[in-house]
């Protein structure tokens, strides 16, 4: 049954009503709600703000480096050390290394540009943050409802933003409700805040529909693959963060690697590969494993019996798409009766390979906007002074100095070193040139005719993993009686266009082993069909964004569902 069939006989929809809707529970739609609710509660006056979030609890798909900037935090809870906030490790040293297959050459730390410096900062958690942001959320009466994904967007008869309708549950395989069916719910909002991560699946609807991007350079995505790792004292060093470029990316193709040093002997590494990459033999899950083996990495990870170092436990595993275009593919991001913040609109800052700051900022400035109109009375409007607000800030500042960054690496690595230096680091963001970029990520993908096959080396197990082990360790689950999340526009692509024209990159591309091209027994002979195995995926988007013939989308599982991220 469709959506539309199953509403017709089940429905309506139960509804609730709030001032603000907020869809995501990360930190740039909790950060959101509780600005919200700092403004009523300093003024005396009362806002409804809920939040949703797909994941079975706040930060339970919360993934990322993460090196955090507190500048946001401290405007919007200056006594977050009183209150306890999970930023516990300080920045102490930083490292940026330039990789060979076998050697390596440090960058001297006064050669570094200021993005890639990081006293003041902080080496976190972000999902345990994610979690402390919700209780203060919470403690402020910001009502957030975890488990319950956002589905559909709801419209006004004059087009302005309505709410959301969460996704419906206990729907089989087949699409036929079962006996354990709940219909979906509706959230009515007098403004709706979109801040569901990079690649939103509902902010990809509404940046398609408002024409949110027009005039805008393409989006370019990353996608960055990370584990967690207890590693020996002897090989600890609280607070070092290493950053890595080079090997094993080729110089025409945008990679790098990251270390950074927890506390309690905790080290959380990992390797981003730009989307925009040509070879559709290259696997990101295999680059960041063949990336662990390198003597500058692997020197924590492996133990040394003559010297009494016991080899590092892997403790966690995940995988999340990152927006990297910047200012210059900055959407739009209001529009009537909504907003996009965070990287739901793309706010990250490549650059300094930071987005949570931007994203806690974001939240503040659209909260401002929609407390203003809700007490004025408005609704449904366009928040202008939200777009307005962003202009004036710091962050826009920040964003427009990096706004070449990403695009220098087109024109390879060596070229892009070259000139992020003089960028950065001579003409300290007073560039006067801006470049631009005309293409979407999975256009770059070249046909496997042109390209080399790569020959991957097999995990051992102990440094290096196969997919599903890892995917077993980010404890991803999706109720297997559901229809199938990753959806095929037309079901005859994956192997007349895809497998035939560019080897089956949907296999490679995939950090979770979703799709896998197996014998198709009804035809026999060599003939082949597209298998998704949907439970395996950990929301990262990355086909999402990949697919070279754009047929496959996302959409959200059931709530709950997905990875359940221990504080990654």
């Amino acid at each position: 049954m469709t959506n539309e069939e199953i509403l017709a006989q089940y429905g309506p929809r139960e509804a609730m009503e709030y001032d603000v809707v907020v869809v995501g529970g990360g930190p740039a739609g909790l950060s959101t709600a509780i600005r919200l609710k700092q403004l009523a509660a300093e003024k005396g006056q009362d806002i409804s703000v809920v939040v949703l979030e797909k994941g079975s609890e706040p930060g339970a798909h919360t993934l990322s480096g993460a090196i955090m900037d507190p500048k946001a935090l401290n405007e919007l809870i200056p006594d977050w050390k009183e209150k306890g906030a999970p930023l516990n490790q300080p920045v102490t040293t930083d490292a940026m290394v330039f990789l060979s297959e076998k050697g390596s050459l440090r960058t001297p730390n006064f050669l570094l540009p200021q993005c890639f410096h990081n006293e003041g900062n902080y080496i976190v958690r972000l999902g345990f943050f994610s979690k402390w942001l919700a209780d203060q959320a919470e403690a402020l009466g910001v009502e957030i409802f975890p488990g319950f994904a956002a589905a559909e967007v709801l419209f006004n008869e004059d087009g302005s933003i309505k709410g959301v309708a969460t996704g419906n549950m206990g729907v089989g395989k087949d699409g036929e409700p079962t006996g354990e069916f709940q219909l979906g719910m509706e959230l009515h909002g007098k403004y709706t805040v979109f801040a569901e991560g990079a690649r939103g699946h509902l902010g990809k609807q509404l940046i398609a529909k408002y024409q949110l991007d027009a005039d805008k350079d393409p989006q370019t995505y990353g996608i960055g693959i990370k584990e967690l790792w207890e590693i020996d004292p002897a090989r600890h060093q609280a607070g070092m963060v290493l950053h890595t470029g080079g090997w094993p990316m080729d110089n025409k193709t945008y990679g790098g690697g990251f270390l950074y040093h927890l506390e309690d002997n905790l080290v959380t590494l990992g390797y981003v590969v730009g989307l925009d990459y040509a070879n559709p033999y290259l696997s990101p899950f295999e680059e960041m494993q063949r990336w662990k083996t390198h003597p500058n990495i692997r020197y924590y990870l492996e133990g040394d019996e003559a010297k009494g170092i016991k080899p590092a436990k892997r403790i966690s595993y995940g995988a999340r798409a990152i927006t990297a275009g910047g200012i210059l593919s900055l959407p739009k991001f209001v529009f009537p009766g909504g907003a996009l913040v965070g990287c739901d609109a793309g706010f990250l800052n490549v650059s300094r390979i930071k987005g949570s700051h931007a994203a806690i900022k974001t939240g503040m400035m659209a909260a401002d906007a929609i407390y203003d109109a809700v007490t004025a009375g408005r609704q449904g409007d366009v928040l202008s002074a939200y777009e307005t607000a962003f202009e004036n800030s710091w962050l826009y500042d920040e964003l427009w100095k990096a706004r070449n960054f990403k695009t220098w690496f087109k024109k390879g690595l060596s070229t892009a070193t070259i000139m992020n230096g003089l960028e950065q680091f001579v003409l300290k963001g007073n560039i006067p040139w801006t470049l631009h970029r005309d293409k979407p990520d999975h256009v770059y993908l070249k046909p496997a005719a042109e390209c080399t096959p790569i020959d991957y080396p097999k995990p051992d197990g102990k440094l290096t993993f196969d997919r599903l082990s890892s995917v077993f360790i980010s404890n991803t689950n999706h109720s297997e009686d559901q229809p199938a999340h990753l959806t095929l526009k037309d079901a005859s692509v994956p192997v007349n266009v895809n497998l035939a024209k560019f080897a089956g990159p949907e296999a490679r591309y995939c950090p979770a082993g979703v799709y896998e091209f197996v014998a198709d027994t009804d035809k026999g002979g060599d003939a082949q069909r597209l298998q998704i195995n949907a439970q395996n995926c950990v929301h990262c988007k990355t086909c999402d964004i990949k697919d070279p013939t754009q047929n496959i989308v996302w959409v959200t599982p059931e709530g709950g569902g997905g990875p359940n991220y221990s504080g990654m």
